[in-house]
Order: structure tokens, then sequence, then C-alpha cells
């Protein structure tokens, strides 16, 4: 399988991880296990859902974020 990143926000990153890792979040458990290899934190949900959506929809943000991270993403 090709390798698939996830992107999301969450205020319990830990609980989140292990929802997706068990197989509790039903969109996802296809693609387990994960591995953590990226995340940025966020005082304010708002912003945190700005940065969320910027990275889906806009491509050119994700592959930025991506070729700063692409040692971490092999």
């Amino acid at each position: 399988m090709k390798n698939w990143v996830y992107i999301g926000s969450t205020a319990d990153l830990r609980k989140r991880f292990q929802e997706h890792n068990t197989g509790n979040t039903r969109l996802t458990k296809a693609y387990k296990p994960y591995k953590l290899i990226y995340y940025e934190a966020y005082h304010d949900k708002g912003d945190a859902r700005k940065r969320e959506i910027e990275l889906k929809k806009h491509g050119q943000k994700k592959e930025i974020l991506f070729k700063q991270i692409e040692n971490s993403l092999k």
C-alpha cells in the first residue's frame, strides 16, 4: 500500500492516536498502524482548525510541509 498521511486536529493527541491505532475510528482503521511523525500545537482551537483546513485544501501548503519533513516521511 502506498504511504498514507493523516491530517487532523484534536484536543487530546494521545487519545486520538490510540483510537486510530486500535481501529476505533471507522474511516481510518484500514490504514493502521499509525506512526506519529509530526504535530503542531496551538493554544486556540480555531487556529488549529484553520491550519488543518489549510493543509487539506491547499496542496502547496502541504507540499511545503512535506518538503520540510521529507526524511521523516520515508
